[in-house]
Formats: structure tokens, C-alpha cells, sequence
């Protein structure tokens, strides 16, 4: 890269909340994380040089667009401030990041202030699961698919899978539970205190109905209110600072696929497995020097399949990672009953926050929060979800049907 691009500071929400019933709105969060965010990182309003925001579907959930505005109520200093809003899908948070970085690399600005958010619980389920099928070719697959259309698009990638490898659906709850028991240990998830047992995630029932077979409810990513945010810089600005350590950006990938499921290879995700290629090949990596990673987990199966895509497994063994109990911390193996202890990754943390099953998943602000727990995984602050001796953390964040695909790698200096 011809300039490095740092993380000076992170802020996030507690997932958890409902802004309608605080009476607050989505562009309250975005001033309250971007707020958090440049205090974090100790430096004044007047460094920032530029905003970015990712957001998905403010105008179809909420009404409200034009949402880098919002920045400039920051703080006075950021009247005047060039910003914009970046839309990709449920990428539209790793896309805000990257908008930013490239800023940053191409000399454009020294501090770049992003922040990804998303509003969600402001409709009935049906209307909001309408709202979230935008991510896909709505003219074109709204119809045959009815209501819900994202479970059951993913309830087909599932199936295939499934079906191409002969593994069990037991799987699926693997992650499920791996992702919960990950989210107990985060003070800002949205089910911290949900506690899902693999009998219970394994098994359709009342509480747990089968929405999009393969898939139940536990498979599912959550709907939810929050934001987060970070201040990138440029390495002559972070050493301007004199700080003695840091997270930089190693590498990224950034893929379009065609919009359709129909019209794309699934589950191989070709196009995806490019991003991450893409990345690996810029940092100069491999995925053995990696440490963790944050995925995309909006479904059960797409954790599964981003263990192959970003080639932690080979194809079709994306299940007996998760089986093996790599990619779980150490404190929560016991809860996935292990199988397979002798895959070749033996510890190898995913989502140790929770993912989107566990943590939550307010659209605009996934691709965001997985830099942010990122950074936490790399300058040791991630508490109880610390992997020991992080040096470098991928994250993977998808819009639609693994349409819109940006890897990233981070790594301390």
C-alpha cells in the first residue's frame, strides 16, 4: 500500500437497545459512537479530515438518509467536514472502512472518521425482512421466494451444502451455540444472556422453529439497533503522535459477484474466495500467520462456508472445523461437545464477540464492529474473549448472497 492506514480509536454501542423506545433515532447513535470514537483515539475534532458513514437501509427503515450530515453535530469542528454515506448491503460497514483507508492511502486526508449504523426495529418482522431482501435481486426473486426471502436464500445455500457433502445439520447448531456462548462474554451483545444449549439448538421446537430448512431461528442473526465507529490515520500522523504501538491495515480484498443466487456458484462463492485471496496476496500472508477472525455469520452456514472460502479448511471440511472446536475460545469448548479433535487448525478463534448471531447485526455497522473487536483482539482489550498473543486478525464482511465480499486484515506493529 502506498500509505499504511492505522486505527487510532474504536466505540460501539450495547446492541442490545431499542432506539425507538429511548425515543432516540438513528443518527443519535452515529453522533454518540463517532463521539466515543475520536475521544478514544485522544485526538481533537479539528485532526479529522474527512467522514464516512455505512448504512444500509435508513431510508426504508427509518425514513432517514443523507446520514453523513450527522458527523457535523460531532462536534463545531466538523462543519464543513467532507462526508458521505456508503451503501453495500450488510457490507456497507467493511465499505465505509475501506472508503476511508483509501483516502488515507491515496493522500486524499491524514484522519478519516467512520462509523457504520443501523436502525432496525421500527416495523413489524414481515415489513423488516422486506427491507433486508433489497440485498438481493427483489424484482426478480421476491416472488418466487414469498416472505422472509434471506432465510430461505440462505436455507438453500444450507441445503446444498448439505447435500453436496453429506454432513449432518448438526453442524449448523455448532455454530449457533459456539456464537452465544461467545456473546456471554461480551458486555454489549445483544443475547449476552441467552444461554443455547446444542440439544436445543439442534432441535426444531416451539421455542426454536424450523424458519427456512436446514435453518431454525438459532441459525439466524439477530435484528437489531447500533452502531460503531473508528478514526483511521496515516502513518506520518500516527508517528506524529509518537504512540509507541498500533493496529494497521496488512491487506485487503474487495469483490462484486453477480445479485441473483441463481446466478452465482454456490456454494463455492468463487468470486468471495477472490476477495480473500486478494488480501492474503497484498498483506503477503497466508491464512497460518493469521491469529482469529470475525465473519460474516448473518446465517449458521455462511460461517461454515467463510472457513473454506478464507482458506482456514479446505472445501466440504468447513464442518469438521467447526466440529473440531477450533474456532471457538478455549473458555466455551465444552459447550459444543467436540468430535473431531485432530483438524489441523487447533486453536483459531471465530467471532469471539458473537458474530451476528450472538453479538447482533444492525446492518450498517457489522463490517465496522469487526474491525473494532478487531483492534480490542490486538492492543489486548477484549476482556474475557482475549485470545492470547493476537497479532493478526482477518475480518469478512458480505452483503447479500456473498455478492459483496471485503476482506481485511489487521495486525499489530
Amino acid at each position: 500500500m502506498p500509505q499504511a492506514v492505522y486505527v487510532l480509536g474504536t466505540a460501539r454501542t450495547d446492541f442490545r437497545r431499542n432506539l425507538r423506545k429511548e425515543g432516540r433515532a438513528l443518527g443519535d447513535i452515529i453522533v454518540e459512537s463517532g463521539r466515543a470514537a475520536i475521544d478514544d483515539a485522544r485526538i481533537a475534532p479539528a485532526d479529522i479530515g474527512a467522514g464516512v458513514v455505512g448504512n444500509f437501509a435508513a431510508g426504508l427503515f427509518t425514513r432517514q438518509l443523507h446520514l453523513g450530515a450527522f458527523l457535523t453535530a460531532i462536534d463545531d469542528a466538523l462543519r464543513g467536514l467532507p462526508a458521505m454515506h456508503v451503501e453495500g448491503a450488510c457490507a456497507s460497514g467493511a465499505l465505509a472502512v475501506l472508503t476511508a483507508a483509501q483516502q488515507i492511502m491515496g493522500g486524499l486526508h491524514e484522519v478519516v472518521l467512520v462509523v457504520g449504523a443501523e436502525q432496525q426495529k421500527t416495523m413489524p418482522p414481515a415489513e423488516g425482512a422486506d427491507v433486508l431482501g433489497a440485498a438481493s435481486d427483489f424484482a426478480r426473486e421476491k416472488a418466487p421466494l414469498g416472505d422472509f426471502m434471506f432465510p430461505k436464500l440462505f436455507g438453500r445455500i444450507a441445503r446444498t451444502y448439505i447435500e453436496r457433502y453429506g454432513v449432518s445439520e448438526e453442524v449448523l447448531a455448532r455454530v449457533a451455540v459456539k456464537n452465544y456462548a461467545h456473546a456471554r462474554l461480551n458486555p454489549l451483545a445483544q443475547m449476552r444472556d441467552a444461554d443455547l444449549t446444542f440439544d436445543k439448538a439442534r432441535t426444531a421446537s416451539d421455542s426454536n422453529p424450523s424458519v427456512a430448512p436446514p435453518l431454525k431461528i438459532s441459525d439466524c442473526s439477530q435484528i437489531s439497533d447500533g452502531a460503531a465507529a473508528l478514526v483511521l490515520c496515516s502513518e506520518s500522523f500516527w508517528k506524529k503522535l509518537g504512540r509507541p504501538a498500533g493496529v494497521r491495515l496488512a491487506g485487503y480484498g474487495h469483490t462484486t459477484d453477480r445479485l441473483a443466487l441463481d446466478d452465482k456458484d454456490a456454494p463455492d462463492f468463487a468470486i468471495a474466495r477472490k476477495a480473500a485471496d486478494q488480501a492474503f496476496a497484498m498483506a503477503r500472508l497466508t491464512p497460518a500467520d493469521l491469529d482469529g477472525a470475525e465473519v460474516h455469520d448473518c446465517f449458521s452456514i455462511s460461517e461454515i462456508i467463510a472457513y473454506e472460502l478464507l482458506g482456514l479448511a479446505p472445501r466440504g471440511q468447513g464442518a469438521s472445523l467447526i466440529e473440531s472446536g477450533a474456532t471457538a475460545l478455549p473458555a466455551v469448548r465444552d459447550r459444543l461437545e467436540i468430535q473431531n479433535s485432530k483438524f489441523k487448525i487447533q486453536n483459531f478463534p471465530v467471532n469471539t464477540g458473537g458474530g451476528l448471531i450472538g453479538d447482533g447485526h444492525p446492518v450498517g455497522a457489522t463490517g465496522v464492529r469487526q474491525v473494532a473487536d478487531a483492534h480490542a483482539q490486538l492492543t489486548d482489550r477484549a476482556g474475557a474473549r482475549q485470545i492470547e498473543g493476537a497479532r493478526r486478525i482477518l475480518t469478512f464482511n458480505i452483503g447479500g448472497t456473498f455478492t459483496s465480499n471485503v476482506v481485511m486484515i489487521w495486525e499489530r506493529t
